[in-house]
């Protein structure tokens, strides 16, 4: 079975989904092939700052997220190794929507939702890609395919469009990290300002979300002597 489609996006995560509304807010429909059976809405959350809240408003989802996270007021950095607080930076009065820690369920839901009906496609899971004259022929692992006069990746670190486009393999920077949400019942008392810690090659953070949702990660850049370093600060 072969369909033919004027956009096809391949990936229904932030960049899809927000790719296939700023289109249909232009008025051009697309659709989104997404190789899971549902949103991917496991995750954390992510920093959203002037640029981002300009884009979310441009797409007109802006508002409705912002009632679900509280703006940051600013971001203290303290040392990893003796917990002094090393510098204070304070944010400014927001003119685009602030700075606020989003969480990825939210912010996947809200793009679904302003989405017409039918434009996911899940379960499609993209196997090969190919010319067909003018279009593009992409073939997905149920054995159907679909052809497209424009072909927009949003697939991820493994990208079979990228590969396709003969882009570079992904290459490890170097940096390992851990992440997570915590929800509390009460008030988690973090107030609303980021909390950093960095040093030899280690950063972590706690970032408010609202007044009950934190979200936290810790990452690691090895040196020449990471592993001695690892031992002495945990």
């Amino acid at each position: 079975m072969e369909n033919v489609v004027d956009v096809l996006i391949v990936g229904a995560g932030i960049c899809g989904l927000t790719t296939a509304l700023g289109l249909h807010r232009l008025g051009i429909r697309s659709l989104v092939l997404e190789s899971s059976d549902d949103l991917r809405v496991t995750g954390y959350a992510l920093s959203l700052w002037t640029n981002g809240w300009k884009a979310l408003d441009a797409v007109g989802i802006g508002d409705s997220l912002r009632q679900n996270h509280d703006q940051l007021d600013g971001i203290i950095t303290s040392s990893m190794i003796s917990g002094d607080k090393t510098s204070e930076l304070l944010f400014s009065a927001p003119e685009e929507g602030g700075v606020r820690c989003v969480r990825r369920k939210f912010l996947l839901e809200c793009l679904a939702k302003a989405l017409p009906s039918g434009t996911i496609k899940f379960s499609s899971k993209v196997v090969a890609i190919e010319e067909s004259g003018l279009l593009k022929l992409v073939h997905l692992a149920d054995g159907t395919s679909i052809k497209t006069k424009v072909l927009i990746g949003c697939d991820g670190v493994k990208s079979v469009v990228a590969k396709w486009l003969g882009f570079k393999a992904p290459a490890f920077t170097g940096r390992c990290a851990v992440r997570g949400c915590l929800q509390r019942e009460s008030n988690h008392n973090f107030g609303r300002k980021v909390s950093l810690y960095a040093g030899e090659g280690v950063r972590a953070g706690i970032i408010p979300c609202d007044d009950k949702t934190l979200y936290w990660f810790f990452s690691w850049t090895p040196s020449a002597d990471g592993e001695s370093t690892m031992i002495k600060i945990t």
